[in-house]
C-alpha cells in the first residue's frame, strides 16, 4: 500500500537556509532556536570567508551542508535553486525556509507541529516584521510594511509537483511561486527579521550594496532603497 501524499501525523520538519559570512551576527542564536523545534537543518553556504561553516557544523541538527567555492548571490535564483535541490534531496515532509537573521515568536514555535500534522493545506504563511536599528522596534511606513500581509515560509513537499521559481538576480521569492495554486493557511503568527536591526553606518553599507547590485531598481524599488537612509523612520515597539 502506498503512503498517502499528505500525512496527517508524524511529519518531519526540515529547515532550509542560505548563509554567507554570518559569524558574530545572529546565526548561532537562530540555529539554537531552530534546533528546538525542527528535525533537520539543511544549509547552503554561499562562499563564506569566515567561520560560518564551522559554526553550522557544530549543530547536530545540521544534516546537510554544501559549501560553494565562490558566491553566486549575484544570481540569486541559482542560489535559491541550489538550496531547494539540496533540501528536497533529504526526502522531507515539510520545509521551513528561514533566513540567518529570522526568529519565530514563541507562540509560532509551539504551534509548528499542529501546523504540519494535518492533511487540509500544503503551505503556511506568517507575518514578517522588519526590525530597525535594534531588536526592540520594527519599522512601519509606506516602504516597510511586509507585516501587513502574509509571507509563505512553511510548505509541504509534494514529489512530482511542478515547482516554479522565476530567474531573478535579486529579491527572488524564497519558495516556488507554484505553491499559490495549492490550498494554504494564513497564520496570525509572527516572525522577527533582524536583518535591518543595524547601526546607521551598517545601514549605509547595506544601502550602498543594494545600489551597486541593482542601480536601476530592476529587481526592487529605488524608493525603498533610498528610504534605508531615512534619519527618522517610523518605528513601533515590539510586544511579545
Amino acid at each position: 500500500m502506498h503512503e498517502p501524499l499528505r500525512k496527517a501525523s508524524g511529519n518531519r520538519l526540515t529547515a532550509m537556509m542560505q548563509v554567507r559570512n554570518e559569524t558574530g551576527r545572529y546565526l548561532e542564536q537562530v540555529l539554537e532556536e531552530l534546533s528546538e523545534f525542527v528535525d533537520d537543518i539543511v544549509i547552503v553556504d554561499d562562499g563564506s570567508t569566515d567561520g560560518t561553516v564551522r559554526l553550522c557544523n557544530s549543530f547536530a541538527k545540521v544534516s546537510k551542508l554544501v559549501t560553494l567555492e565562490h558566491s553566486i548571490f549575484g544570481r540569486e535564483w541559482e542560489l535559491r535553486k541550489t538550496l531547494w535541490d539540496l533540501a528536497v534531496s533529504t526526502g522531507p515532509d515539510w520545509l521551513l525556509s528561514v533566513d540567518a537573521d529570522e526568529f519565530y515568536e514563541d507562540r509560532a514555535k509551539q504551534e509548528m507541529r499542529r501546523l504540519i500534522d494535518q492533511d487540509a493545506y500544503d503551505w503556511v504563511a506568517f507575518r514578517l516584521f522588519d526590525f530597525w536599528g535594534g531588536t526592540t522596534h520594527y519599522r512601519e511606513d509606506e516602504h516597510w510594511n511586509i507585516h501587513m500581509k502574509h509571507t509563505r515560509t512553511l510548505v509541504r513537499y509534494l514529489p512530482g509537483f511542478y515547482y516554479y521559481t522565476p530567474r531573478m538576480d535579486h529579491h527572488v521569492p524564497r519558495l516556488a511561486l507554484s505553491y499559490a495554486v495549492l490550498p494554504g493557511f494564513l497564520a496570525e503568527l509572527r516572525v522577527k527579521h533582524y536583518g535591518w536591526a543595524l547601526e546607521p553606518e551598517e545601514l549605509r553599507r547595506k544601502y550602498d550594496r543594494y545600489m551597486e547590485l541593482d542601480p536601476e531598481g530592476k529587481w526592487g524599488s529605488l524608493e525603498q532603497y533610498r528610504s534605508i537612509l531615512d534619519e527618522h523612520p517610523r518605528l513601533v515597539e515590539w510586544r511579545e
